[in-house]
């Protein structure tokens, strides 16, 4: 059997083929990308897959609209096919909107903002001129949806696809080859090209139509000519088209590895600038102090006015002045108390993307606008909660995270519960779980970590509400 035939005999599995490539890109992109990544094309991404699912849709359209035909009434087989060419010009539409996101990062905020409507503006213009201009004169209903169609290629496919193409190049140089992820600035290449010959394929080749360039290229004249359909080729630059944009979607995994890493980091510095400023408090400034002591209570014993007296005199000024330039390193290591109440530090927390990443995270609070802590109790406090948070994004796995606070008379119960896998057999403390209880018993509280019931682990702080050393 020639190869004509036998695509010509497998024409729906074609079809089918076709929508399944554009719709399993668009869940893919919905399932793997993040709303709450920086990076501009997380954003962006959004359009692409709703691109993908509407056009898989359309293309299954092609394929289930003739058997709906054989079994409903004339006016809903009508409506169908009119929903089936919009739908078409929707999913350019998307596209469009796609590539001016891309590179609305790169415009000024005006221009930008004179984009924004352009590809809803582009869709009215084609379907108004469709139904209102064509429809009326066209000699039959298919000769309609023929032009509607190759007018949505031409005018709104076509440009959506180059300008696709061009924004992911431009932002796959400019904005993620500064990761150092060349496999990913190469997928995201590769998807840009995919979009130039699907622009090609699926833009300029479109249905026979008695106007340019249709009445001089067009889907018959190119199989004819080349006895291949040129839906084989559309489905085979959708598919690149698909694999790349899966590949490039590991940069969202790239981002959130490089985010724990940067937390964990956070987490040791602010670890040891807090054991740094403990050590030079409790060891050195009274060393230093107590040395200043001696020199004092020596230079009582010395002659005034000899050598011995002016060299104590010296040594006791040069220690005053260290014990000085250490409480001012001291005060440098410790950060300033924020001016923020706890509530409203726990309320930035809970949606601060670091973690809403990662895990949903819910605030459940008994306390008022009026219920204030001592800055650095409420830092404290604060900093015991991120760094319970910080192991619930490297640690659990878990999916959901409540943040309970409560006052009791003159006590605070905080309370950190997530729904992740639970604590290890043995459980060795670390820096951070060290740092916790210290700043615990700063407060002149506890600390307890333990199970959360069937699954998942629960961290309980109780403190004084107020300072009682």
């Amino acid at each position: 059997m020639p190869l004509s035939e036998f695509l010509a005999a497998n024409r729906d599995l074609i079809l089918f083929i076709y929508g399944q490539v554009f719709f399993i890109m668009g869940v893919a992109i919905a399932f793997q990308s993040r709303r709450y990544s920086r990076l501009d094309l997380a954003r962006s991404l959004t359009w692409l897959a709703v691109f993908g699912l509407i056009h898989g849709l359309y293309e299954w359209g092609d394929i289930f609209i003739p058997i709906q035909a054989r079994f409903v009434a004339e006016p809903l087989v009508r409506l169908m096919q009119f929903a089936h060419v919009f739908m078409l010009g929707a999913s350019f539409a998307c596209l469009v909107e796609f590539g001016i996101s891309l590179l609305r990062a790169f415009l000024k905020p005006a221009a930008a903002e004179r984009l924004r409507w352009v590809p809803l503006g582009m869709l009215g213009l084609w379907f108004g001129g469709s139904v209102f201009l064509v429809l009326p004169f066209a000699q039959d209903f298919v000769t309609w949806q023929r032009i509607s169609n190759a007018l949505a290629r031409y005018f709104i496919g076509l440009p959506g696809a180059l300008l696709a193409a061009y924004g992911l190049r431009r932002h796959a140089v400019e904005r993620i080859a500064a990761l150092r992820v060349p496999a990913i600035v190469n997928a995201l290449r590769v998807a840009g090209i995919a979009l130039l010959v699907y622009g090609f394929f699926g833009g300029f080749i479109g249905p026979p139509v008695p106007f340019f360039p249709g009445n001089l290229v067009n889907t018959a004249m190119f199989q004819d000519s080349l006895g291949i359909p040129v839906t084989l080729f559309r489905s085979l630059s959708g598919f690149v088209l698909a694999v790349s944009i899966i590949r490039a979607l590991e940069v969202f995994e790239l981002e959130t590895q490089r985010m724990v890493e940067s937390m964990e980091q956070q987490q040791i510095l602010a670890t040891e600038r807090e054991r740094i400023g403990r050590d030079l408090h409790d060891g050195a400034i009274q060393l230093v102090y107590t040395a200043g002591l001696l020199v004092e209570s020596a230079k009582v014993l010395a002659t005034p006015q000899t050598a011995v007296a002016n060299r104590l005199e010296k040594a006791e000024t040069v220690l005053n002045d260290a014990v000085t330039a250490l409480r001012r390193n001291l005060g440098e290591l410790r950060p300033a108390p924020s001016a923020a109440t706890l509530l409203a530090a726990l309320q930035t927390m809970a949606n601060d993307p670091r973690f809403a990443s990662f895990v949903e995270v819910k605030l459940v609070y008994g306390l008022s606008a009026d219920d204030k802590l001592a800055p650095e109790r409420a830092d404290h406090i604060s900093t015991i909660v991120t760094e319970a948070l910080s192991n619930v994004v490297r640690h659990a796995g878990a999916r959901h995270v409540t943040i309970g606070v409560t006052r009791e008379v003159e006590r605070l119960r905080v309370t950190v519960q997530d729904d992740g896998a639970g604590l290890p057999r043995e459980l060795s403390a670390g820096y951070g779980l060290r740092n916790m209880r210290d700043r615990a018993r700063l407060l002149g509280g506890t600390l307890d970590v333990g199970d959360a019931g069937r699954r998942g682990t629960r961290v309980t702080l109780d403190v004084p509400w107020r300072d009682e050393r």
